[in-house]
């Protein structure tokens, strides 16, 4: 067997910038700090965190007053940031700086009078925050089928935005719909979809000419590391994804020569180098390669804390 990991994978910039604030904030503050929602979508990093002081939370009610409260990466509404100064809490905004830029436009769009159209998960804390800014019509839509019964104000004044972890693939289906159904919908200047979710998509398209299967180290809850699998999929490449190497099913590895390995950028690279050791411990692995990709440099500073 070979086992072909790709590159890039992993941490991207905003997670890395969230888990950090949680880190300095324990450092300064000490324990406990509370932290509204899962900081990102990954199990092993919230229990890690948990097990040095961070308490996670589903409500503001549930922190004390005068503690701190760190908002997740996948960002807020402005009724929560303002639901927090009125409890007397001391938020600190762990939001993805993209994220973040998607609810400017978001704001400003509705401020010159134009619905906005959110491609994204309802229901998902990124996409809600994403509404959570709008101060006009907002409209969420998650398949082409739902651009036909957005009903707006006027047709010629309509812009989106889009989840930033969605699939390039299944956005551009959508944006299609919305073209057709709104001539002149106004469009960012680059797509809101993030480099890292671009950069981790198309090395897995690559990964997929190359193996006879593709796992995907990530949550369950992680969109991003979901889409990653449905990119494989799309490629006729059987993929699936796992939290940890445990979840493995040897029958999914049956007949199976060339393993491709990649992880969802809120999963920690300790859990792909744990992966790689469980294929050699059941398997006759005779190479471990990392496939060309893309370097990235980026870093995100931290808010004051």
């Amino acid at each position: 067997m070979e086992v072909i990991l790709a590159r890039p994978r992993g941490f991207c910039a905003g997670v890395n910038r969230a888990i950090n604030v949680v880190n300095k904030a324990l450092e300064v503050y000490k324990p406990p700090v509370y932290v509204l929602h899962e900081i990102v979508h990954n199990t092993h990093v919230i229990r890690e965190l948990e097990e040095k002081g961070a308490v996670f939370v589903e409500q503001l009610e549930d922190i004390p007053r005068g503690s701190i409260a760190i908002f997740s990466a996948h960002g807020v509404s402005r009724a929560i940031k303002e639901q927090a100064k009125n409890l007397g809490l001391r938020a600190i905004n762990a939001t993805c700086p993209l994220v973040s830029k998607v609810h400017r436009r978001v704001s400003r769009l509705n401020k010159i009078n134009y619905d906005v159209v959110v491609i994204g998960h309802k229901g998902h804390p990124e996409v809600e925050g994403t509404c959570g800014h709008a101060s006009g019509s907002v409209h969420v839509v998650s398949s082409p089928d739902e651009v036909q019964r957005i009903q707006v104000k006027d047709p010629n004044r309509v812009g989106y935005v889009t989840q930033t972890t969605l699939s390039i693939d299944d956005t551009a289906e959508m944006l299609t719909a919305l073209r057709k159904q709104f001539p002149e919908i106004t469009e960012p200047s680059r797509t809101d979809i993030c480099f890292a979710t671009s950069n981790r998509q198309a090395a897995v398209r690559e990964l997929s000419e190359s193996v006879d299967l593709i796992l995907v180290v990530g949550s369950k809850n992680s969109s991003n590391s979901n889409r990653l699998r449905e990119v494989a999929q799309k490629n006729h490449i059987p993929a699936f994804l796992v939290d940890h190497a445990k979840e493995i099913d040897p029958n999914w590895l049956r007949n199976v020569e060339r393993v491709g390995i990649t992880a969802g950028a809120s999963a920690p690279e300790y859990l792909v180098t744990e992966l790689v050791a469980w294929l050699r411990e059941k398997y006759k692995v005779q190479k471990v390669q990392e496939m060309d990709g893309v370097d990235e440099i980026i870093c995100f500073q931290l808010p004051d804390i």
